[in-house]
């Protein structure tokens, strides 16, 4: 009589760990002659953009308020899984400083609303005078984030702000504070804060908007990245050198590199 041996199912492969998502684009989207190649074919310089790239931070928003009309034209003109950050007005961070502007920042919520799903952080930078307050950083950062559940990065400018009470008002109210290039020191060249996504803004060095960054610089910053990026997890580089358009050629150039160490980018 043959003997029936138990059936066992046949185990399963481990899972692969889902490589974190990293965003890599520019402050703003215009592409220079030169740079058509790097970009594929499409109506306008945004929709060419986004045939490259993931991730824009809009500027102009610091300036300027814009119709909806605007932000509906933006958000049709990329793919579904591309997504803006939008920089919060100078009258919120540099004319009032924080404070009692309750009804400035949710008309400019109000506005930015019409990107839709594809509004995927506000960037909060603060002026270089603007030192830490605990209660109004506190008051501020909690009122934006009852308007707002998406990520928030901040980018201060005083020293002040890299400190253990500083510290507190991220983890609290869930803010990523954005590591920058030049950074104001060892602190601010390091993102800091509990959520996703980590944010980096590489305005240029060692003149600010203008320089060109060097491969092998931009390859420690793609290794950086993805090394503080944690598998499922959101980063946002953004290259603001745009003075003389070498953003979008770093940005390029992080893509290639991110991608041969095996991080989730586009491009």
């Amino acid at each position: 009589m043959q003997c029936m041996r138990p059936y066992h199912e046949p185990a399963m492969p481990p899972a692969s760990p889902v490589p974190p998502r990293i965003r890599v684009g520019c402050a703003g989207w215009s592409i220079a002659s030169a740079q058509r190649a790097l970009v594929g074919d499409g109506a306008s310089q945004l929709a060419r953009y986004a045939t490259r790239f993931d991730a824009v931070e809009i500027n102009s928003t610091f300036y300027r308020a814009h119709r909806a009309s605007t932000y509906q034209r933006w958000a049709d003109s990329v793919p579904a899984d591309f997504r803006f950050s939008a920089k919060l007005p100078r009258t919120i961070t540099h004319d009032a400083r924080l404070s009692g502007v309750g009804p400035l920042l949710q008309a400019f919520l109000d506005e930015v609303g019409h990107l839709g799903d594809k509004l995927g952080c506000l960037l909060v930078q603060l002026p270089p005078s603007l030192a830490f307050d605990a209660r109004t950083a506190a008051t501020f950062f909690a009122m934006l984030r009852r308007r707002w559940h998406g990520g928030i990065a901040c980018e201060p400018r005083h020293a002040s702000w890299f400190s253990a009470r500083a510290d507190v008002v991220w983890q609290r109210h869930r803010i990523a504070r954005v590591a920058a290039d030049p950074a104001l020191n060892a602190s601010a060249a390091q993102p800091a804060g509990p959520a996703a996504p980590a944010y980096w803004r590489w305005h240029g060095a060692p003149r600010i908007y203008y320089s060109d960054y060097a491969e092998d610089t931009l390859r420690g910053l793609a290794e950086r990245v993805v090394a503080a990026t944690p598998h499922s997890d959101e980063a946002w580089v953004i290259f603001d050198n745009t003075a003389l358009g070498h953003a979008l050629d770093n940005a390029a150039t992080l893509q290639a590199q991110l991608h041969a160490l095996g991080a989730g980018t586009t491009g």
